[in-house]
């Protein structure tokens, strides 16, 4: 081997190796258990960033640990390649999205590659291939057929940048999700799923997701939203028509003091005189954080005390909500009182339980049992009903852009709306489209793509010229890898698809990014009962355990002239463009905006993949925001270095000798004091790495413990021939312990050892719990100087151990009795003295 560790040399050799012998290629084998262990598959932008090494990293360590404990592991990777910003870069760029996002992923490809990372590419998918939207737009006929998939009028969230319709979940803070772009409300024809027919299966099946981290379990809670209450008819005064309003407080109905209907609600249109009005209303439609309204002029009728109150048209109530219409208590909903609050002089509502006064019979009653009671009544009477409720809103699939999927839907004249033959499938993107930037999608200017046939009665028809949300594709590419590239299909007998299918799934380990806790998952989560429905696989849930790992961090440097500046623009706390003095600002998630970013490449150029993945899986837990340091990733660099020379040093010896004769409890007594230290330490250090890793995917810890165990490493000395033999298992067993962390240079110094099966052929080492365990002291304890007792306990205790294992001895309780502690002294390894 080498005296110089050039991990460049080193990684290239063993990626090259790994590549011409398909070595991660997973077929299915009944006799392993499986283990399917997935990463969130990235959007091609073009280059990987630190927050991609980290996520990879940290999957790449479990599969290469779960495949040394023997399991059949799969792990794949793909591109999530529909997207806006490969449709912008053809307008700002001239360049067709096909070639834009091909080029990145060849790119990303092989950066991921230099990364190291054991996928299996012959499992590759690339959603925006004809072979893979096709199935998604099977699933969309397979939904209209069920009724899942229908079309209607509605008010969507419209984004003015992007030009194009989100979802409710896409709006965060009031804003586009890609952009930040303040969203408005405009109303189009749009493509739905019924994802509100699972609304109580996924709310339930919440409680069963043991292996998800609680906080996500609790967003998608919050984000279905389960309300349980009553419907009940306001008559319109002067008009023979009743408004329905849903509340889920009951008890209140005797405070109700106005109605409000939302700005969509069919009976705004009958009540509002000024068209005006109610249009700009309608503009703020959906805005809960600028609550606003007009008085419509007309009435209602309380049914539970037959008070006279206002009707409101106010643009925070929800047609897609319950009825669409709400009774407004300002005293007790925070909502109705921010909207009333001109009017009123309360400071803000009360909205706890309490006792209800002023409420006829139900005076004086709790309020939680006034609602039992109001509900009954109001059933009984016929004035209503109680009925459930819920946040979740449909999913809007229809966006009014290119690169995406098409909808399989064809508009005719004669027949109305026809979903497009499956033999038909796929309707294929046409990529002769001229890109102008404004407007909808360029596919409603593409005569040959809109104008076809209807498969009905032959006649003239038009195409739907929205594509579907990209959230589409990642709802179930976890799937579509169970296949194998290019051979996802869907028709075989459901017996087949069910023993393809569920060998592997459901995924036993996602990571990803928090960030995807309502979006993504969720609509994973919906798509996958969809799918179970039709009867292609077995299990609702479609990831068993979820890791979402932490961001990536790192401070921001800040020119006075220039503004935001990379690391590189920064030398002796100056700018390097004009010298001028920079300003360090505080630590904040690496973004290209802020250009507080890491190039990948630039530093496995410097440092070497290992390095890189050490480092990102050392600084911080997994679920943990990981702050970037430069020394943090010279000091795993060195440590790299340090076993390299410690390999090196040794090789020639440690080649000669057997470490298999060592390998037991009985040895352990009749080596070296030192020697058998080492061995101790040897299967302490598997004892940790191991529980670490399956303790949460400890790493950090893991990686410190093998750092501990080099020191002891590199300060023995073998003498004997047991010596050289307990010197070599331990650099086995280290080598082995850090391989999923840092897989080439484990690879390279275990061959130059002489072995000749490689290390992913090895076994995870096991510990022997006999030599793990710590040797016994003797110690002494002493009363205001004077022995009083003996006793054996095990080395290596913490002071407050050893404190309480002394205090504790029968012997000194019997003096000690009553009596107060003034004083411990202990003497680590010897002696405890107590005074009294």
């Amino acid at each position: 081997m080498e005296e110089i560790y050039d991990p460049q040399t080193v990684e290239l050799k063993w990626q090259k190796y790994w590549a011409e012998r398909n070595i991660f290629k997973t077929e299915p084998d009944t006799s392993k258990k499986k283990f399917y262990c997935l990463e969130m598959f990235p959007y091609p932008s073009g280059k990987i960033h630190m927050g991609h090494v980290r996520n990879y990293a940290i999957g790449d360590v479990i599969v290469r640990y779960k495949r040394m404990r023997g399991f059949n592991v799969i792990h794949p990777m793909g591109w999530d390649a529909f997207g806006m910003p490969a449709e912008n870069a053809a307008i700002k760029e001239g360049i067709h999205p096909a070639k834009w996002t091909y080029e990145n992923i060849a790119n990303m490809k092989k950066q991921l590659n230099r990364m190291g990372m054991s996928y299996d590419w012959d499992r590759e998918v690339t959603t925006c291939s004809p072979e893979y939207y096709k199935w998604n737009q099977w699933f969309f006929l397979k939904m209209y057929e069920k009724g899942l998939a229908y079309r209607k009028s509605s008010f969507v969230n419209w984004c003015p940048s992007c030009m194009t319709v989100l979802a409710n979940e896409q709006v965060i803070d009031s804003g586009c999700w890609r952009c930040d772009t303040a969203v408005i409300k405009k109303e189009l024809e749009q493509w739905f799923f019924r994802i509100t027919h699972y609304a109580e299966d996924l709310l339930k099946a919440c409680d069963e997701l043991k292996g998800w981290p609680e906080k996500v379990v609790l967003m998608q809670k919050h984000w279905i939203g389960k309300s349980e209450g009553v419907e009940t008819d306001f008559k319109i005064d002067g008009m023979d028509e009743k408004i329905r309003i849903f509340t889920t407080r009951a008890d209140t109905l005797f405070g109700a003091t106005f109605v409000c209907l939302a700005p969509t609600h069919p009976f705004a249109e009958k009540l509002v005189a000024d068209k005006d009005a109610l249009k700009k209303v309608k503009e703020q439609y959906g805005k809960e954080d600028e609550k606003g309204g007009i008085f419509t002029g007309h009435y209602a009728i309380n049914p539970a005390n037959d008070e006279k109150i206002p009707i409101y048209i106010a643009n925070f109530v929800l047609m897609e909500y319950g009825t669409g219409a709400i009774m407004s208590v300002p005293a007790h909903d925070q909502r109705d009182f921010e909207f009333a609050k001109s009017n009123s002089e309360l400071n803000a509502a009360f909205e706890d339980d309490g006792i209800l006064i002023n409420s006829s019979s139900y005076s004086r009653l709790r309020s939680d049992v006034a609602r039992i009671e109001i509900a009954k009544h109001i059933e009984e009477k016929g004035l209503g009903k109680r009925v459930i409720n819920y946040k979740l809103r449909d999913w809007g699939i229809s966006r009014q852009r290119y690169w995406g999927t098409p909808i399989p839907i064809i508009y005719c004249e004669k027949c109305g709306v026809v979903p497009v033959p499956e033999q038909e499938l796929p309707v294929i993107l046409p990529e002769d489209v001229k890109f102008t930037g404004t407007g909808g999608s360029p596919l409603a200017d593409l005569e040959k793509f809109v104008n076809t046939n209807c498969p009905k009665c032959k006649g003239k028809a038009r195409r739907e010229t929205d594509t579907m949300d990209t959230f589409v594709d990642s709802s179930w590419y976890f799937i579509g890898y169970c296949f194998g590239k290019g051979k996802i299909n869907f028709n075989p007998s459901l017996s087949t698809l069910n023993s393809q299918l569920g060998h592997w799934m459901p995924v036993d380990q996602y990571i990803g990014g928090v960030e995807h806790a309502v979006l993504h998952l969720l609509y994973s989560r919906f798509f996958t009962r969809v799918i179970k429905d039709l009867g292609i696989i077995n299990s609702p849930e479609p990831f068993t355990n979820l890791l979402t790992q932490g961001m990536v961090c790192k401070e921001t440097l800040k020119c006075p002239n220039h503004g935001w500046l990379f690391p590189e623009d920064v030398k002796d706390e100056k700018c390097v463009k004009c010298g001028k003095a920079v300003g360090r600002g505080r630590v904040e998630k690496m973004s290209k905006s802020k250009k507080n970013v890491i190039d990948p490449d630039h530093l496995i150029n410097r440092y070497g993949a290992d390095t890189s993945r050490l480092f990102s899986l050392f600084a911080a837990p997994p679920e943990r925001d990981l702050e970037w340091s430069d020394q943090g990733v010279e000091g795993a660099y060195r440590f790299l270095n340090r076993i390299w020379n410690i390999v090196y040093k040794n090789s020639a010896k440690v080649q000669k000798c057997n470490s298999t004769t060592v390998l037991n409890s009985e040895t352990l007594r009749l080596l070296h004091s030192r020697t058998s230290a080492l061995l101790r330490k040897t299967h302490q250090t598997i004892k940790r790495v191991t529980n670490d890793i399956e303790r949460e995917y400890h790493f950090n810890t893991a990686i410190a413990a093998l750092m501990e165990f080099v020191n002891d490493l590199s300060s023995f000395e073998p003498k004997s021939e047991d010596d050289w033999k307990v010197f070599r298992f331990s650099i086995e067993t280290l080598l082995l312990l850090l391989s999923p962390f840092s897989p080439h240079i484990t690879e390279e110094l275990w061959e130059s050892m002489g072995n000749k099966k490689k290390i992913l052929e090895q076994k995870w080492p096991s510990w022997d719990e006999d030599i793990a365990k710590e040797e016994e002291i003797e110690l002494v304890i002493q009363i205001n100087g004077k022995v009083k007792a003996k006793i054996m306990i095990p080395a290596g205790l913490s002071d407050d151990e050893v404190r309480k294992k002394a205090i504790d001895e029968p012997k000194i309780q019997e003096i000690i009795s009553k009596k107060a502690l003034k004083k411990v002294f202990i003497v680590k390894g010897k002696l405890v003295n107590i005074v009294i």
